[in-house]
């Protein structure tokens, strides 16, 4: 561990209790005596600057860093001058990682079993971290700190979303005193929905003026650098920087993508092969590691139809640029800090993903929410969609949300089983850390192999900086740090590890580590396959085969010892149980009650009725009406010119949603089924100029999940329209994009008003009026 020259001063309980003054007042100034205290002394002289940088939905199997062929000069760059790590672990995903990489507590411990927007009501899936869980970003500013962080937040409890708050749970209500960033779990990097602090804020530019989200974070981090160094230099900063990038959708410019054609045209088999031996060459794996066969139930490249491998090949030319783009951004915020005079004493950790490599992209598509809805579809479908919109040259561009084919994630998880949402296992949870702090660690070439996990980093830098994690904060008694410090290894590279237990689950996938051991259960689904598993209703943890393996020995979970070995297996059965009941894991499969088994108790607001005005806009989905799923009516009050045109209202955006608009005079209604399906509405008349009350009437043909809806327009009182959606979205359109009144101000979710966004209504809405029907 390193050693300071000073000692800091450490609480028991934080905040710590204001300074007194040193100074004794008498009856006028010349009795009394002038002589403060000095500032209290918290932290060392040298503590460090800490960058911590995250990248979403990342597997190993891509960098070239690692033997991967998506080239990251950046992360290079942090490995050759600090140390890496061979054997890191997240929880295999989004929410549940960042909330123990940020409070060095287990997911579940923190109430982030599943992602914030399927939260449910049992404890280790509620969605909300707990104040016993403090993150290190309270305890650090108490420190004396500046903090900040930028990007992908996807820890506050997607019904405290909105404008109004309420805060606590955002960003700069847990420690960081400054944010930009989306607070949902993924954003479109040309029209996100973002926040900085706690304001809503649209974005600096448009597409078409160079946008890209990935740059504006960079960006907005190194403005605040500048102001941290003209406003507040002596004390030293942590920053947070969490891209949206490699989570779909996969949006990038053209041009990043076309640095990779014909580079993946012999598909994902080849590449995968490719990349196991390379990473074998640059030594990032063992040289008796095996490559993990692919599933029976994941395509093989050379089953894809010839006329569908253009499609998969762009796609993955897409990710990679997208991914590469994302990289050269790390390395501009690096650049900045080294610029600044800062980059000796600062310690960077970059890590490789959030989870593996995600395959909710399933069979390849230009909307990857249908699969979070679990909407069945084909490629073919997303072809014939695509080509209407202009073909190839479309993806990654902000028409659409493509992401690519599970085959892909797969070998972005080389050499490992399984990728993103499968905890049982290494594809899904082990995710590649570089360790750069120059005044500290001396460089090493060859990876540091001690078993690691995401909640370890928080102790890490506690260790780092002498603090004792707290008992108390603001009142509350604190739960105790599940993770185990790695400082250790920055001046022993080749100790023996210390962590010797960690439970993984998520959504019924599942796996015990404990002493080199590993056992492990696939659960009930595979994210690769479309639609819920035949049974889910049914399932419980214990129909599940469980498998074994002796990690220390079997790299890649090659050699599966359960037949051979049933009273080992017993044993780590049992610790798993154990560790589940103690960080309220339980119940097993907990993070399926909303996603497989009860869409209808999605989060959502507590009304059934609203009364807007014709001014609000960049309202979260999740807490605004359901206008998509359920029976409802929404009537409109206006003052309509004429021949008007503009957005009535719109809800979600350009790979999912719903609009009411005017076009010349025309009332329109279009619901855009991720793409694949649009139906539109359109009434035969014009719109009378004047006072003017439309509304429009949803009801399910078929009351189901999923079912068709019957729309009527009407004009003042008289029935315009109507038409049938045939297919319903169950769940949602976005999960990052809004509710917008008179104006469609995300993504455009109509193409009749693509080139003409956010197309605001050229008359005045007095009054919007949304009322459920049942």
């Amino acid at each position: 561990m390193p050693e300071y020259s000073v000692v800091p001063e450490s609480a028991a309980s934080l905040p710590f209790p204001p300074s007194t003054s040193g100074s004794i007042a008498g009856r006028t100034m010349q009795e009394s005596v002038y002589d403060p205290h000095p500032a209290p002394r918290r932290l060392p002289d040298d503590a460090p600057n800490i960058l911590l940088v995250l990248i979403d939905d990342a597997g190993p199997g891509l960098p070239t860093t690692f033997g991967g062929e998506v080239r990251t000069d950046t992360l290079d760059r942090i490995c050759a001058d600090g140390i890496s790590y061979n054997r890191f672990h997240t929880t295999a995903m989004c929410s549940p990682t960042r909330a123990s990489l940020l409070t060095g507590r287990n997911h579940h411990r923190t109430g982030n079993g599943q992602i914030a927007e399927l939260a449910n009501d049992w404890d280790g899936y509620s969605g909300h971290i707990p104040k016993s869980s403090a993150l290190a970003a309270e305890v650090l500013k108490d420190y004396g700190y500046a903090t900040a962080a930028f990007g992908k937040w996807h820890n506050t409890p997607a019904e405290e979303t909105t404008a109004a708050g309420p805060f606590e749970n955002w960003p700069t209500g847990l420690g960081f005193e400054y944010f930009y960033g989306f607070l949902a779990g993924e954003a479109s990097q040309y029209e996100p929905n973002l926040v900085r602090n706690t304001t809503v804020v649209l974005p600096p530019k448009t597409p078409e003026e160079g946008y890209h989200l990935s740059e504006d974070l960079a960006d907005d981090a190194i403005g605040w650098l500048h102001r941290h160094k003209a406003l507040a230099p002596d004390k030293p900063f942590y920053m947070y920087w969490a891209s949206g990038c490699l989570h779909g959708p996969h949006h990038i410019m053209k041009e990043w993508a076309d640095k990779y054609a014909g580079k993946f045209d012999d598909g994902w088999d080849a590449y995968r092969e490719r990349v196991f031996h390379q990473a074998k060459g640059k030594g990032w794996i063992p040289q008796e590691a095996q490559l993990t066969p692919r599933p029976d139930s994941l395509s093989a490249w050379d089953e894809i139809p010839d006329d569908e491998k253009p499609f998969q090949r762009r796609l993955m030319e897409v990710a990679a640029g997208f991914a590469e783009h994302v990289d050269v951004q790390v390395g501009r915020l690096i650049d900045e800090i080294e610029h600044l005079g800062y980059l000796e004493n600062t310690l960077v950790f970059y890590i490789w993903g959030d989870n593996g490599s995600s395959g909710e992209g399933q069979d390849g598509t230009i909307s990857e929410l249908l699969a979070q809805n679990g909407i069945p579809s084909t490629v073919p479908m997303h072809i014939a969609a695509l080509e209407a919109l202009g073909g190839l040259d479309v993806l990654g561009s902000p028409k659409v949300e493509n992401q690519y084919h599970a085959g892909w994630a797969w070998a972005g998880s080389t050499p490992y089983k399984g990728m993103k949402l499968l905890a049982s296992h290494l594809g899904g949870t082990r995710n590649p850390m570089a360790v750069r702090w120059p005044a500290k660690i001396a460089p090493r070439s060859t990876p540091l192999t001690q078993f690691h996990h995401c909640n370890d980093l928080v102790p890490t830098i506690y260790e780092v900086l002498g603090i004792t994690p707290p008992r108390v904060v603001h009142g509350v008694p604190q739960d105790p740090i599940d993770g185990v410090s790695f400082a250790y290894t920055f001046d022993h590279p080749e100790a023996d590890g210390r962590l010797k237990t960690q439970y993984f689950e998520i959504m019924g996938s599942r796996s015990i580590y404990h002493d080199g051991w590993l056992a492990s259960a696939l659960g009930p689904r595979l994210p690769w396959v479309q639609g819920l598993p035949p049974g889910i209703r049914e399932w419980t943890p214990d129909q599940d085969v469980w498998e074994l393996y002796h990690l220390d020995e079997d790299w890649t979970q090659a050699n599966d010892l359960a037949a051979d070995m049933p009273d080992k297996l017993a044993q780590m059965k049992e610790i798993f149980i154990i560790e589940a009941a103690r960080n309220k894991a339980l119940p097993i499969g907990g993070g399926l009650w909303i996603f497989a088994l009860h869409q209808e108790m999605r989060i959502k607001p507590p009304y059934d009725e609203w009364d807007f005005t014709g001014d609000i806009t960049r309202m979260p989905e999740f807490t605004a009406p359901a206008l998509g799923n359920k029976p409802n009516v929404v009537t409109i009050e206006a003052h309509v010119p004429q021949d008007a045109n503009g957005v009535l209202y719109a809800l979600g955006g350009s790979g999912g949603g719903l609009t009411c608009y005017i076009e010349d005079g025309i009332l329109c209604y279009e619901y855009n089924l991720f793409i694949v399906k649009r139906t539109k509405i359109r009434t035969n008349e014009r719109v009378p100029a004047g006072r003017c009350t439309i509304e429009v009437e949803t009801t399910y043909a078929d009351p189901r999940p999923g079912g068709p809806l019957d729309i009527t327009l009407k004009v003042n009182g008289g029935v315009a329209a109507k038409g049938t959606v045939p297919v319903s979205a169950p769940l949602l359109f976005t999960a990052n994009d809004c509710l917008d009144i008179g104006t469609c101000l995300g993504s455009p979710v109509s193409l009749d008003y693509y080139d003409k966004a956010p197309f605001p209504f050229t008359g005045t809405i007095d009054r919007v009026h949304v009322k459920y029907s049942t």
